[in-house]
């Protein structure tokens, strides 16, 4: 019989998600979909925090490195990947579990958006590259204050596309939503006081610099991921990169890589705080969780 049911955990970066994940998965007889912006990337392991094959514990995860550092990996691409995945998992009789930290990957999945196809404007992109983040991040401003508010704004290559997309439609549009075929979702969401929260980020970043997060990162740099693509994959490698160059000490890249991060946090919370259909919980509530799960099953 097709499972006609699906698990979203989100929450806030370091608080537990993927483990949650799996433990629900164990449990329930599921599969973990992950909807995490960089995981799809090969090769990013230390610095994008994927989950290694023993925190697997034997369950089947998906949309983990699917795809080249080199390329860009859209939401379209994301949504039509993950939905196969979803079908496939059901097919078996297992829950979809999608598990993850980015906002717009996981709404494309539980509502079913419909993303405008717009094609690059090459002498666009162009003109805007010669621009700052804060001189595009200011244009996109003028152009849809609601867009401006949910982007990351040191990241030059989504501020260009979104540019590009609002010069292309006029602005950037209210994305058409496509209900879902079902609507037997349960979102749970993971998230804890922000000292404990910033504490564990901090803790989690300096695990990362001693397992060779800089190692890896001159790795891929050495097999032709240049410095301005690590820049766009932001946070981790962002400022790897800027050290690496020696635009930044190790004492710097660390410091200005934890408060981006909790900063990141906050904006993760924010896009997740607004969708109220999302049932939250402190990680330690793994009992009131699986009892919920329990009951919508």
């Amino acid at each position: 019989m097709k499972i006609k049911k699906m698990l979203v955990v989100v929450g806030p970066t370091a608080t537990g998600k993927s483990d949650l994940a799996v433990f629900l998965a164990k449990k329930f007889s599921g599969e973990v979909i992950s909807a995490d912006s960089r995981q799809v990337y090969r090769g990013l392991y230390i610095g994008a925090g994927k989950i290694t094959k023993k925190e697997m514990r034997g369950v089947p995860h998906h949309l983990i490195d699917v795809t080249n550092p080199k390329q860009v990996f859209t939401v379209s691409l994301y949504k039509k990947l993950a939905e196969r995945a979803v079908r496939d998992i059901r097919e078996r009789s297992k829950i979809p579990i999608i598990c993850g930290g980015t906002g717009l990957y996981i709404q494309a999945i539980v509502d079913g958006i419909v993303f405008p196809e717009v094609p690059p404007n090459k002498k666009l992109r162009k003109e805007l590259e010669k621009k700052t983040a804060a001189e595009l991040f200011a244009i996109l401003k003028t152009l849809d204050s609601r867009r401006a508010k949910g982007i990351d704004q040191h990241n030059p290559r989504r501020l260009i596309r979104a540019i590009e997309i609002a010069k292309h439609l006029g602005k950037v549009p209210h994305l058409e939503v496509e209900p879902p075929s079902n609507t037997g979702i349960l979102q749970i969401g993971i998230d804890m006081p922000d000292e404990i929260l910033k504490g564990r980020i901090e803790k989690r970043l300096l695990t990362r610099v001693k397992k060779g997060m800089i190692g890896e990162a001159k790795k891929l740099h050495r097999e032709g991921l240049s410095w301005k693509r690590m820049e766009e994959l932001g946070l981790e490698y962002r400022y790897l990169a800027r050290y690496l160059q020696g635009k930044i000490s190790k004492k710097e890249m660390i410091a200005q890589l934890a408060h981006e991060i909790w900063q990141y946090a906050k904006r993760q919370r924010t896009w997740f705080r607004k969708d109220k259909r999302i049932k939250w919980f402190k990680p330690q509530q793994r009992k009131n969780i699986e009892k919920l799960v329990r009951k919508f099953l």
